[in-house]
Parts: C-alpha cells; structure tokens; sequence
C-alpha cells in the first residue's frame, strides 16, 4: 500500500504534464456540474431529479424530501428520529449517498442516517437507480442518492430567507446567498432546526417523550475560472446536531445522541482540446457521542476521518465516443469505544467507456477494480445501451456487478470483529421503458438483481455476537416514474408519481425481507394562478414484515399520508411569499417501525423572502 501512495502523486503530474501539449482549449460551460459521472454516465438507468422548487415544498430532512417524492422506503425511530432506507428491496448499507461525486456513507455503520441530511444547501437532488459501485463504491447496490452543489458563472447576487414554524415547537430557518460574475461564482446556506417533538399520540395514551432535538448545518460552494482552461472549485459542509431517543415506556431509561460531520473538497479542473482532467482532494470527518442515560456524563463515543484524492480523466476518442479514467485512493484512520484505533486504505481504478453509434444509439461499457489492505475486492463492471426510437419511445437497459465493504464496526469492533470478510456481492440487471408525449412522460423500469455474502451479526459459541457472510437474496420487481406539466395561460399545473412493486427474497426460507413493503405508491399535484401555487402530496406504503420468518403476528399495517399546502407570492419577482402546510391531513395513525408512532395532523407556517 506504501507503494500506491508513492505512485500516485507521479502518475497524476505526468498525466498533467502530457497534456500541457494540446494548444486550444474548450470554453467553459456556465453551469459547472460537481459530479460528471452522473451527467456523462447515466443515461442507460433510471434518474429522478428533485429540483429546488419541490425542495422546498418538503420537509428540511431528506428523509422527508424522498419519502414523499421517489419509490425510497423509509424505517424511521419516530420524527427526527434514526432513518434508513430500502432501496429495490435492499438494505440500508446498500444504498450509497454521494456529495458532489464523493461517497460519504459513514465509514463505522457503512450507511448514511438520512434525517442528519439538511436539503436546503444544495441546488439539486437526483435519485439514481441500480448499481453504480464502478464509480461511486461501496454500498452503490440498491441506488444512490446525490447532492449536487452546481456552481453558475453569471452576474448575480441573491438573498434567500426561509422561516418555517409548526406544531409541537418545530422552527426551521434557512438563510443562503449566491453572488457571482463571469470568473467568479459562490453560493453559501446556514440552516438551523429544532423541535420538541412533543406530539400526543392518535388512538393511544400518552405523548412523544424524550424526542426533542436540534441542528446546525453550513453549507457553501466557490468556483473560479483561472483562465479559459483552468477552474478551481471549493466545496465545504459542516453538520452539529443533537436528537434526545423517544422512549416507548415512562419507565425507559432516556439516551441521547450528538453528532458532528465535516465535508471539505478541493477541485481542479483543467479543459483542453480533446481532454478534461479533474483533481478532487477530500477530508471527511464523522464523530458521535452516544448517552446511555442523560442522567449522567458517561458516554460511547467514535469517529472516522478519511483523506480520498481522486483524478478523472476524460479523453475524446472521436466525436461520437469518450474514454473516462478514474484514478482515486481513499485512506481512513477511525476508532470508538468499541474499536481501538485502525487505519484502512483502497485504491481503486475505473475505465469508463461511452459511445455514440447513431443519433439514436449509444452505450457505455465500464469497469473497476480496487486493492485494499483489509479484504480482497471483486472486479465491477456495468453494461448499458439506450435506444431513441423515436421521440414518443426510448428503450434502456444495464447489467452491472456492485458491491459492498465491510465497515470499520464489522471488522475492527474489540473481540468480536471478523477480519476474514468478504465483501457483499451483488449482480443487476434492469430494462427501461420511456415514453414521452408532448408534456406527459413515464418510465416504468423491470430489474432484478443477486446478493451474495450478505454480512449479519449473529450469536458465536461463546456468547458474543460476530459478523459473517451469510445470507444470499434474490430481488426482483417494477418501479414506474410518472410526471405531467401544463401550462393554460397563466394557469400552470404539474403532477408527478412514483410507484414501486418489490419482492426480497432470503433464498434461505424463500421469506421477504422484513421492512421491504411489496408496494410504495408517491404522488404530488400542484397548480399556480398568478400569485397563489396549491399543492397537495400523497403517500401510500403497504404492509411490512418485521421478523425474518414473515410471522403474520409481527407486521405493520400498510398506510396512506396526504399533505396539502398553499402560498401567496406579495411580489411579481417572487421576493415575498407566505404560506401554510397541513401534513397527515386526515390524522392517520402509522409507524415505520413497532410502537414507534409517527406524529398526527400538524400545521405549519413559513415565509420566504428573495431579494
């Protein structure tokens, strides 16, 4: 592994150097994206994109913002509570979260804690379906979920001021600004949340206790274009929170648990004739203390920091193909109360390949392959081709191979780590369907996939608890993407719908995975006159099982959400809007997870003012 950190200073400056040849250069786009993979790489499987307008529409947690707007399945600790995902009938490490093209998965649990994830600092979410472990890594099996924070080279200066207040004390404030010229651009956000999710329970004694909490996070993005080949980028996010763990008896003991995260990227860019190399130098940090009784100072604590420096390299074959290379080593130093302190390293290369072979069929073709000092990393690949018939009928399918790592928890947790891990194991395939007609378009997508080595802690021989690969799983099902947009006048309206059918099978017992509902229908209409926009959201999940054995004694109870909110813009430049949201409107009672009650019909107020 020495070897590795001392090749590839050398190999990224003489990739420099050999293209300091090449004399003319390709302007500068105005919209400069952080994560080119996504862009250049992703047309053969399914991408929603979330813009800023339906950001705003939700809830700050991204929990909220996808629970409402993909086919993402949630398992919540009640409001503002622990949150993990089901993506495709997997589990939540298997569903990686990508911050400006770098994977920012916790390096203790393997997985991201969705309600920790502020939405209002970024310009745009895309929800992008299917293995992408070729780029992004570890975990990208079910999906991943990326925050962009695109930088615009343009005149502009921008205030944005957002205050939401609501039921049981919840207060969310949000200040951004964007400022910038035809060299410079940035764009900064502070959010603060808070509540003492307090809520009574529907149908039940007793009330939400224990379960206040609050969180800072700052945000802020740089770019600046050195000449017309050369731009530098700055992007930085920093997350303080604290949550108080409802409890589910007033005898229960009260815990809580305090987190802080930093994200910091430094990128380089350098544009010329056939070629564009990009440098991305990270530092990401995560720290948590854990308090088994708030009663008293006594605390679990760890942390994680992980250096990852990754050169792209992008190359113009022809005018109808591109190579890509990517070249990135990751090194990450953790310990806890559980582990002592421990050092993992992977350096990985990826070859990406993508070809135009008419107006109306492309395909890219990529692979990776990674070395590390910890477990003995599978070859990835993925297969894609996209087919444009004809304007109304798109056809697309991918075949990929993806995986992931053990966590520092599974390898290094004192007397009951397992070394000898092997990394989980998946193979996909999935075939789209896209048609599109004049306003109206959905895809409905058919996939299936493979996971071998599935890591589960079970009791050992002497009583201890150990990680192993055991459990193999078969998916299959259908996911459909459906959205409508009109404009009558000045009448616009705009639907859009999600739906998704998934079966997870253990191969063991032919069982579905518990907390993997076989249905999740989403759906959202809004309409705008002039100065006042409606909205309405829906959301149905069926039944899940909460044992492995699908007992018919231990399941949830399916069940349908609806949300309704309306606005009045005072200004025709949108500079000051008010507005109100009813959510759970008709006062259903559901939980996610057993005797964790999810809170009733609320109000919310907010104002927004852009000046």
């Amino acid at each position: 592994m020495t070897t590795k950190k001392h090749l590839l200073l050398p190999i990224l400056l003489f990739g420099q150097f050999l293209l300091a040849q090449n004399k003319s250069a390709i302007p500068l786009n105005e919209v400069i994206v952080s994560d080119n993979q996504l862009k250049n790489f992703s047309s053969t499987q399914s991408v929603l994109k979330i813009t800023d307008s339906i950001i705003s529409k939700n809830q700050s947690s991204l929990s909220s913002l996808l629970n409402y707007n993909t086919a993402i399945y949630f398992k919540e600790n009640g409001l503002g509570m622990v949150s993990s995902p089901s993506f495709r009938g997997t589990t939540a490490q298997q569903t990686a979260v990508v911050w400006n093209g770098i994977n920012i998965n916790s390096q203790l649990l393997g997985q991201t804690d969705f309600n920790t994830i502020s939405t209002r600092g970024y310009n745009s979410i895309d929800v992008k379906a299917g293995g992408g472990s070729v780029v992004y890594g570890s975990g990208a099996i079910g999906g991943t979920i990326h925050l962009n924070n695109d930088l615009k080279f343009k005149k502009d200066f921008n205030n944005n001021f957002e205050v939401y207040y609501g039921d049981f004390n919840t207060l969310s404030a949000v200040y951004g600004v964007k400022f910038g010229s035809n060299r410079w651009s940035s764009n900064a956000s502070f959010t603060r949340n808070s509540s003492d999710n307090d809520f009574r329970f529907i149908g039940e004694e007793g009330k939400n206790t224990n379960g206040q909490y609050y969180n800072y996070n700052f945000s802020t993005a740089t770019g600046f274009k050195i000449d017309s080949r050369n731009t530098l980028k700055f992007y930085s996010e920093f997350y303080d929170g604290e949550r108080h763990f409802s409890i589910t008896s007033p005898y229960a003991v009260r815990t809580k648990y305090q987190d802080f995260n930093s994200r910091n990227l430094l990128a380089w860019t350098n544009t010329l004739e056939k070629t564009v190399s990009n440098i991305k130098l990270a530092y990401i940090t995560e720290h948590y203390n854990y308090y088994e009784d708030i009663e008293n100072d006594n605390t679990s604590s760890g942390g994680v920091r992980s250096l990852i420096a990754k050169y792209d390299f992008v190359y113009e074959l022809a005018s109808n193909s591109s190579l890509n290379a990517i070249l990135d080593y990751t090194n990450s130093k953790g310990a806890s109360s559980g582990i002592d302190s421990e050092n993992r390293e992977i350096a990985g290369l990826s070859i990406l390949l993508k070809q135009n072979i008419s107006d109306s069929w492309k395909y890219d073709i990529s692979a990776r392959q990674e070395i590390s000092n910890v477990y003995k990393s599978p070859l990835l690949f993925s297969i894609g081709s996209l087919i444009d018939f004809s304007d109304f009928y798109k056809l697309k399918f991918n075949i990929s191979r993806n995986y992931r790592t053990p966590t520092f928890n599974d390898l290094y947790w004192q007397e009951s780590g397992n070394l000898d891990l092997k990394p989980e194991n998946s193979y996909q395939a999935e075939m789209g369907n896209q048609f599109v007609y004049t306003d109206f378009s959905i895809t409905a997508t058919v996939f299936t996939s493979k996971i071998d080595d599935m890591i589960r802690w079970l009791p050992t021989n002497n009583g201890n608890w150990s990680p192993i690969n055991t459990d193999k799983v078969s998916i299959y099902g259908l996911e459909c993407l459906l959205s409508w947009k009109k404009n009558f006048g000045a009448h616009n309206f705009h639907i859009n719908s999600t739906y998704s059918y998934t079966v997870s099978l253990d191969d063991k017992n032919n069982k579905q995975l518990f907390y993997v509902p076989y249905h999740k229908l989403t759906g959202s209409c809004s309409y705008s006159y002039k100065r006042i926009t409606s909205y309405y959201q829906f959301l149905f999940v069926g039944e899940v099982f909460t044992t492995s054995d699908n007992d018919p004694k231990n399941i949830l109870s399916d069940y349908n959400l609806s949300n309704v909110g309306l606005d009045y813009n005072f200004s025709k430049k949108n500079i000051f809007k008010v507005g109100a949201k009813i959510a759970n409107l008709y006062n259903e009672k559901y939980e996610s997870l057993p005797s964790r009650f999810m809170p009733g019909r609320n109000l919310t107020l907010y104002l927004t003012l852009n000046y």
